[in-house]
């Protein structure tokens, strides 16, 4: 009988399995019963704020078992490789990093490959936030920069300049978090768009969820695609990290919280895929499963291309991550 999940998936692994593009490992499989209790239902800026309470008390050891719990949980669902923001900023200090640092070499032991990004809760332009970057970047452990531009609200641009400036100065890919509150206010896209093509950092810029392009209307999102791939921009998905957005009283296209993976295709953009979060108080129930996460994409947009599916899955998130492309005939 003829199994089309069967299919996805043993093409999946015959690319060398699953690759986990956006991921945030340092704070997984930290939910408990009272903070999930208390932060639930929070709006995402009051969460980000109340990180700072584990990020204040965790040491490297704290940070260590989250990472390489999460590794060992990714290997058993196939996945090859990831990308895992951690902290680097005025609270978490250097911590993150260095467990993720030695994360990545026990990763490698068992032929998992862990690239790290910084992430920017804090921003980028507070001159004590900006600091902990630069400083993080000259030790050599980040593999990409990542960027937040509400972090540092009403100086979005000002937040893009220093990392695309600081990615040019230290040859580092560029992952930012843009458009992910799922109305039409939102143009963080096309902003990074434009920086990126200033800064001359075609072809090494990431934009991470990109929800709220949906949002708009489709000349709008046309002008959108168009300038996305003149800039070399890719995109990830994360489909499931999105999909609970609020409703609004905004008036907009008909849409769901779905990045607009099936548009992207269509103009020759690359799209990859991540889990987000797993199992804290962003993703209470998230077990980072990849397969979910591609089964809800390819649901929610009605994709059902399985090549196009597989190269989300694989391909995709080597080429985004940095990881080397598969050309092997060996299943994971």
């Amino acid at each position: 009988m003829f199994n089309p999940n069967k299919v996805l998936i043993d093409k999946i692994k015959k690319r060398g399995g699953f690759v986990n593009a956006h991921a945030h490992f340092d704070r997984a499989f930290t939910v408990t019963e009272d903070n999930m209790e208390k932060v639930v239902n929070y709006h995402l800026f009051d969460k980000w704020k109340f990180v700072d309470s584990f990020k204040k008390n965790a040491d490297v050891s704290r940070y260590l078992n989250n990472i390489t719990s999460a590794i060992y949980s990714q290997i058993e669902y196939g996945v090859a490789g990831a990308m895992t923001f951690v902290d680097v900023d005025s609270i978490s200090g250097f911590r993150a990093l260095e467990a993720a640092v030695e994360a990545k070499r026990q990763a490698a032991e068992v032929g998992f490959e862990l690239k790290i990004c910084s992430q920017a809760l804090k921003g980028v332009l507070e001159p004590k936030e900006n600091k902990f970057l630069r400083s993080a970047l000259e030790k050599g452990h980040l593999d990409a920069i990542g960027g937040l531009p509400k972090a540092d609200e009403g100086y979005g641009q000002a937040h893009l300049d220093e990392i695309l400036f600081l990615g040019r100065e230290y040859g580092k890919r560029v992952h930012v978090h843009v458009d992910q509150l799922n109305h039409d206010l939102e143009k963080e896209t096309e902003l990074l768009a434009r920086r990126t093509m200033y800064w001359g950092m075609e072809e090494k810029v990431t934009a991470v969820h990109g929800i709220s392009i949906a949002c708009h209307n489709k000349e709008y999102r046309k002008e959108v695609y168009k300038m996305s791939r003149d800039a070399g921009l890719s995109f990830i998905t994360c489909p499931t990290a999105w999909i609970d957005s609020r409703r609004t009283e905004w008036l907009s296209p008909t849409h769901n919280a779905i990045t607009p993976v099936e548009e992207m295709l269509e103009h020759d953009l690359v799209v990859a895929i991540g889990s987000d979060n797993i199992q804290d108080v962003y993703k209470p129930f998230s077990d980072g499963n990849m397969y979910t996460e591609v089964k809800f994409l390819l649901e929610s947009l009605h994709l059902y291309d399985v090549d196009a599916l597989v190269d989300i899955a694989t391909k995709n998130g080597r080429l985004v991550i940095g990881m080397e492309e598969f050309y092997g005939d060996r299943e994971v």
